[in-house]
């Protein structure tokens, strides 16, 4: 009965050594969710430094979309109606007629 206890024991013994360690293991590492915030925060601050100013032809193009968006709200309803049944058709004319008025 001895000898199979101390079998027992002997068994039992690396495993509950190897637990221990890994729990130190565990207490000193940062854990995975830190890990991660820590990486999309550096990411997130290289991506800002190298973000690109947009070119001539999309601030152009950012401008008509502002103004034409400025002339569709100030429409009343009727007139909507007559410009056209909604924002897709009335921003594409509204866009023709400003790249007409610049050239």
């Amino acid at each position: 009965m001895l000898s199979r206890l101390l079998a027992a024991a002997a068994l039992v013994a690396p495993l509950l050594l190897a637990q221990t360690a890994m729990a130190r293991e565990a207490w000193s590492a940062p854990s995975a969710k830190e890990t991660t915030k820590e990486q999309t925060a550096k990411e997130q601050t290289a991506k800002e430094q190298t973000a690109k100013e947009p070119s001539v032809a999309q601030s152009a193009a950012r401008e008509r979309q502002k103004k034409c968006g400025a002339e569709w709200r100030a429409l009343s309803a009727t007139e909507k109606a007559a410009q056209g049944p909604n924002w897709p058709q009335y921003y594409s004319k509204c866009v023709k007629r400003l790249k007409e008025q610049k050239a």
